[in-house]
């Protein structure tokens, strides 16, 4: 009896303690972040009808759909879209101001990845002369290798670098990208000295060369496209051996001597996602003791929405490719990772405009502006009023970089050369505002136009005047379209969260782009990136 009333008592201690220590937190077995190069939030639900039901319908389906997820930062690019997913933070903040900005530390224009101190790993081009050494943050991919004392394994695909190394962060254990030139996965020598045994031969597989053996065609009977326009429109772009945008593409004729277009093709997803499944199975990822992260990029839709729009058949083609790429992709973590062990996010860097000359066919009001041609008469114009020199330094992002030094020699009063420069734009179609990014003051009322302005200006890498285009206007390309205004069509991306602990659900709530990083770092238990600015999105959680 004594004894059975001890063993009661130790028991109840042990109970007691066990309710009193702190659980050990459950935290997927591997994080997948997937964005797609200019994907526009309507193209979830645009092309549904044909969507498989193991790609995006599965996404929806079983996922948390964030369906007002905005950027919340100009200007809407590529690098500074990935690194806002990453960091949690604004080009204000991380400093990532365009996928190029003049550079007044070194007085030249710069690339955002370009690092000419570091080497190409995997072939004999500069493409792997990059590093993410230009972003000041740290990602949620380094906050996670930082809480794990580096145990965590991280890695970024993307055929753009720039979409492999910001996500991937400083302490990336590997960032490997698309060498056109030669069709291999390179990488740079800040990662490593020589690729992995499995990279090597991987490129010895010679994809490239199987998916565009077959040249480009529909999917499905093209008559099926109903949700694009017509196959030939004037508008849209062509591949370099081409009279006229209409399938078949034949891109298998142009492999040698470069690779490039298979980047311009559905194939380029294709071979991004194969890449990643020999990533996870070769590096073992999910068998760690801790989570690893793996981010990866899919290009292809932005080099095919840049060259025939986004109501183009060829658009619609992808997507439809894509969502069954994807689905493959999904059933491959499935089987490796297992179903609720790994999380998967999807979203966009940013969207993308509809081609002008489109809308103008639908009475929209629309245009190109002919940034080229108005440089060189604001160029005759300055000269004429104060004199020869070079008085405009750039113009990177719509945004002018002025010769301060000129205009101290020459003794110009700064307000007042601003001023001739904002008289001469205005009077230009599609101008609506040239704004002094040193003195926003009350240009703005409209609090997200000014504070998405605002969120992208960092000093030593931004303009001091920015030129404000009307809704549906950019500068420069009569055929095919762009981005990175503060427009909607530019800023409205899809976000989707779908896998471990995940419930399914919409959220109509108004959501930036920022709010992913520490929602993740909220999943994982660890800290934010150190710039972070954007908030946890409660109702994945259930709040």
């Amino acid at each position: 009896m004594k004894n059975l009333i001890t063993a009661l008592i130790l028991l109840f201690f042990i109970s007691v303690s066990a309710q009193t220590a702190a659980p050990k937190p459950v935290k997927p077995k591997l994080v997948i972040g997937l964005v797609v190069d200019q994907m526009r939030y309507d193209f979830l639900y645009r092309y549904s009808d044909k969507y498989t039901t193991g790609g995006f319908k599965r996404l929806l389906q079983e996922g948390y759909s964030c369906e007002n997820t905005h950027i919340s930062y100009s200007p809407s690019y590529t690098a500074c879209g990935h690194t806002c997913i990453y960091t949690g933070s604004v080009p204000a903040v991380h400093g990532i101001t365009g996928n190029n900005w003049f550079d007044l530390k070194e007085n030249k224009v710069v690339y955002c990845t370009e690092d000419t101190t570091e080497k190409t790993v995997g072939s004999a081009s500069a493409a792997g002369k990059m590093s993410p050494r230009r972003m000041l943050t740290t990602t949620i991919t380094d906050e996670l290798r930082l809480a794990t004392n580096f145990k965590s394994k991280v890695i970024g695909i993307a055929i753009k670098d720039r979409g492999s190394i910001l996500p991937a962060g400083h302490t990336a254990n590997a960032a490997y990208f698309y060498d056109p030139s030669c069709g291999n996965w390179i990488t740079s020598s800040y990662y490593m000295n020589d690729l992995p045994v499995w990279v090597k031969q991987f490129n010895d597989s010679r994809f490239p060369e199987k998916y565009l053996k077959d040249n480009w065609a529909t999917l499905q009977p093209i008559e099926k496209y109903g949700e694009s326009t017509e196959d030939d429109e004037p508008y849209e772009g062509t591949f370099e051996t081409e009279t006229k945008p209409v399938f078949i593409h034949k891109v298998g004729t142009v492999v040698s001597p470069s690779y490039k277009i298979l980047a311009a093709t559905p194939f380029g997803n294709s071979f991004t996602l194969k890449f990643a499944e020999s990533a996870i199975q070769n590096e073992h990822f999910g068998s760690n003791t801790v989570p690893d992260f793996l981010t990866v990029s899919l290009s292809s839709t932005d080099y095919i929405g840049h060259r025939f729009g986004p109501n183009s058949v060829e658009i619609e083609d992808c997507y439809l490719r894509l969502d069954k790429d994807l689905a493959e992709f999904f059933s491959y973590l499935d089987e490796h990772i297992g179903t609720g062990n790994y999380v998967v996010f999807l979203t966009a860097d940013h969207g993308a405009a509809h081609v002008p000359d489109f809308s103008k066919q639908h009475k929209i009001p629309a245009g190109v502006f002919p940034i080229d041609t108005v440089m060189k008469q604001l160029e005759s114009k300055l000269k004429q009023q104060y004199g020869d020199g070079e008085w405009i330094l750039s113009i990177e992002n719509m945004q002018l970089s002025l010769n301060n030094k000129l205009l101290a020699e020459k003794k110009v009063d700064r307000t007042e050369f601003k001023k001739t420069i904002s008289s001469f734009f205005m009077q230009f179609e599609g101008v609506s505002k040239v704004l002094d990014l040193e003195n926003l003051g009350n240009a703005l009322e409209e609090p997200s136009l000014k504070s998405a302005i605002a969120n992208g200006y960092y000093p030593k890498r931004s303009g001091e005047l920015y030129i404000l285009f009307e809704p549906a206007w950019f500068e420069g390309m009569a055929k095919g379209t762009t981005h990175g205004t503060v427009y909607p069509y530019d800023t409205h991306i899809p976000l989707v969260w779908m896998g471990w602990k995940v419930k399914h659900g919409e959220d109509h709530n108004d959501i930036h782009m920022a709010d992913i990083a520490p929602t993740v770092a909220a999943m994982l238990h660890i800290q934010e990136p150190n710039g972070n600015v954007g908030k946890v999105i409660g109702g994945l959680f259930g709040k």
